[in-house]
């Protein structure tokens, strides 16, 4: 293509599904950047961590579902272009609500379809994923040409439901409009890798809080295996040459319709890396540990199998803040198990694609971001020192007072072991329990010098854990 760097966003009203999120947000920035008369972010949320600053920049955000096929229409009228990012069910617990899923990622492409055919939008850029191909199989240097995986044996439905939209999205190109039979719709997809960079929501704030936690209790796989990734301004570059593809004027000689029109494209960094390996600078720079212990593929596919069958059973509460996310599933053990990462030529010959970050930018990148969001956010300890606290301290008090009944009598028989006396042990209880008093009214005015934000949970942490949890705030204090 030979096309200005602001074709087809100059001047132009575009709309971005799902435009509040994180990749959704990246996008609307840039295309006020680069000039566009009006971006509409259409969301189901009405806040996110970027709403003020796209607001600031002029984006107009839209509440509504997409599901909802006269909130749809409603956004989409009078557009230009549209970016279609809007999904569920990417990873977590979302993962495994199986009917909002199909809702979102098949019904809301499906009413983005007809609303783009009834109101004559031309141009859709899908944002796909590598999913639609992959499912478990190892895969070297794929390209386009590799057919779908077969619907029936997608392991998550965000696979398959991804799948089945992007086939419906790239079967409706060339469709002409209800209302004008002499123009058409243009559409394409983008199947992007594993997205990370400054702000992403999904994916690294999971493993770091597990790592945080202590709970990264071994790798999957063996080092050899290899998988892509994609900083986040690659990937709104992609998006927006993709729409550049779709324009009358990149139709190249003798052709018909434009470069992109039909057309799916890989996009990545283009630097395969072991999972754990691209991760480990980040987990370092935050003071965690990758584990040491790797387990099989085989034998990580029936842990997540088992996490995946219990969260099955507790599907009425998945939505629920209360349940945790699910500790492993069979889609992540493929993800960052088995070899699998695909080439961008044919996104760099046709639409003109070439990472501007590399994974060392984008990386690095990533690290400040973390660096300094621990900064500013309460840190403390692994949950293993959490339950010897927690549990050493309720253990303590029920030797000390409680009568001798059921499970008391054991705790106070390994307490006098220890203490040799009942007035010892509720001499220690009491003395303990003032040293977390003491301990965390410390940390409350401490933290109102070193971290006013966090101030009241830094004197809760430091009460449930006395100086477990006060050499976290004195080390922040030193820094």
């Amino acid at each position: 293509m030979h096309l200005s760097e602001n074709e087809g966003i100059e001047g132009k009203t575009l709309v971005v599904t799902g435009g509040l999120g994180f990749v959704g947000s990246a996008l609307c920035l840039e295309l006020v950047r680069r000039g566009a008369h009006e971006v509409r972010a259409f969301d189901l949320r009405d806040s996110s961590p970027w709403f003020a600053i796209l607001k600031d920049n002029g984006v107009r955000c839209i509440q509504g579902d997409i599901v909802r096929k006269e909130d749809v229409e409603s956004a989409l009228r009078g557009v230009d272009c549209v970016f279609h990012l809007a999904a569920f069910g990417m990873s977590g617990k979302g993962m495994l609500q199986l009917t909002r899923v199909d809702q979102v990622n098949i019904t809301g492409t499906c009413h983005v379809l007809d609303a783009c055919l009834h109101l004559g939008i031309k141009r859709l850029v899908y944002c796909s994923t590598y999913n639609v191909v992959f499912a478990g199989q190892r895969i070297v240097n794929g390209t386009e040409s590799l057919p779908y995986f077969p619907i029936d044996h997608h392991v998550d439905p965000y696979g398959r439901s991804k799948s089945i939209a992007e086939q419906l999205v790239l079967k409706n190109n060339a469709r002409p409009f209800k209302n004008d039979a002499g123009n058409c719709l243009y559409t394409c997809a983008v199947r992007p890798a594993a997205i990370y960079g400054p702000g992403e929501d999904r994916h690294l704030p999971r493993i770091i809080t597990t790592a945080k936690l202590g709970l990264l209790l071994f790798t999957i796989g063996d080092q050899t295996v290899k998988s892509d990734w994609v900083f986040v301004e690659n990937l709104v570059l992609a998006l927006i040459l993709a729409s550049m593809g779709l324009l009358d004027d990149s139709a190249g000689k003798g052709k018909q319709r434009p470069i992109a029109a039909g057309q799916a494209y890989f996009i990545s960094d283009g630097s395969p890396v072991n999972t754990f390996e691209f991760l480990q600078p980040l987990l370092r720079s935050l003071e965690y540990e990758l584990p040491k212990t790797s387990l099989a593929v085989d034998h990580a596919l029936v842990l997540g199998r088992i996490c995946q069958g219990v969260y099955t059973i507790l599907y009425p509460w998945l939505d629920r803040w209360w349940l945790p996310q699910p500790f492993i599933l069979p889609s992540a053990v493929h993800k960052v198990g088995v070899t699998h990462y695909f080439s961008y030529l044919k996104a760099k010959e046709e639409i003109g694609y070439v990472p501007m970050a590399s994974s060392r930018e984008g990386m690095a990148s990533t690290i400040s971001y973390w660096q300094q969001r621990k900064m500013i956010t309460l840190d403390g300890p692994t949950i293993y020192t959490w339950l010897f606290c927690v549990i050493g301290m309720i253990s303590l008090f029920c030797a000390a007072f409680l009568p001798d009944v059921g499970i008391v009598f054991l705790l106070r028989a390994t307490s006098l072991f220890v203490f040799r006396s009942m007035w010892m042990i509720r001499l220690v209880f009491i003395l303990a329990t003032a040293a977390h008093v003491f301990e965390a009214i410390y940390a409350w005015y401490l933290a109102k010098r070193v971290d006013h934000a966090n101030a009241r949970g830094w004197f809760w942490q430091t009460f449930a854990l006395g100086y477990f949890s006060l050499r976290f705030l004195l080390k922040r204090a030193r820094k």
